[in-house]
């Protein structure tokens, strides 16, 4: 599965001005120190691999938006204005990671859509009775999910370690990014499926059907939407961050 290297910015949905609404808003901070944005991004990371709350995940995306802030006010402090050839082609390690982590927010994006779809699909055809529908749909859900684990897996590169602590912390961010979106995806995974789990039961000794809580469908579906937005919020934060980045080589 290639990702393209260009993708194209979306218009802000009404959906994701909500969730700009919702978005959690650090302390305001003149000059934030790198050892602020080292314990936002451990706070982060425990939260996430603690929790087993897609309210968390959400959360998550609204928090690294705000970390990435702290982030490029760092880099583009003086001292990290010059650096050394070794240091260039850090740099330039920490540019394709980004770009990576850039499109694999993109296509996220892109997936929590598809879901969303999946799911209002589902609930018309449990509305109508249809239970091949519903099982042919909740399929469809298993295997968007599993697409979508397999291109975190093809994404997933570690950076060298000896480099300036900025750098330190721009691979850190990258890594609980994509943990916090494999996370989400693996408590996503575990929504719905067959023959049952969670939002989703067979009944063997009936007529074997399966049957779903419509009013958890919808619930989950709000959530996919935050999740959406949220992925949406962190693509414009890299596209930024990126941009940072740039100005660093060509100095």
């Amino acid at each position: 599965f290639l990702l393209s290297t260009t993708k194209s910015q979306r218009k802000l949905s009404s959906s994701e001005m909500a969730f700009h609404q919702r978005s959690t808003s650090l302390p305001s901070r003149p000059h934030v120190s790198e050892t602020e944005v080292e314990l936002e991004l451990q706070s982060l990371e425990a939260s996430i691999s603690s929790s087993n709350s897609i309210s968390t995940m959400c959360d998550g995306l609204r928090t690294l938006p705000n970390i990435y802030d702290g982030l490029e006010e760092i880099i583009c402090l003086p001292s990290n204005q010059v650096c050394s050839s070794q240091q260039r082609s850090m740099l330039d390690g920490e540019m394709e990671g980004s770009l990576e982590l850039l499109d694999l927010c993109s296509t996220m994006q892109e997936i929590f859509v598809e879901m969303k779809a999946i799911i209002q699909e589902l609930q018309v055809a449990l509305r109508k009775g249809d239970d091949a529908a519903t099982q042919a749909k909740i399929q469809s859900y298993t295997r968007l999910v599993k697409k979508a684990k397999n291109l975190l897996k093809k994404n997933t590169k570690k950076s060298p370690a000896h480099c300036k602590i900025v750098m330190l912390l721009a691979k850190a961010a990258r890594e609980v990014s994509a943990s916090l979106l494999e996370c989400t995806l693996h408590l996503l995974s575990k929504q719905i499926e067959m023959p049952k789990q969670s939002l989703v039961s067979k009944e063997f000794h009936k007529k074997k059907a399966v049957v779903c809580k419509e009013e958890h469908l919808s619930e989950l579906e709000c959530s996919i939407g935050d999740l959406e937005s949220g992925a949406g919020h962190l693509f414009r934060k890299l596209v930024q961050s990126r941009v940072s980045l740039l100005n660093i080589l060509s100095s």
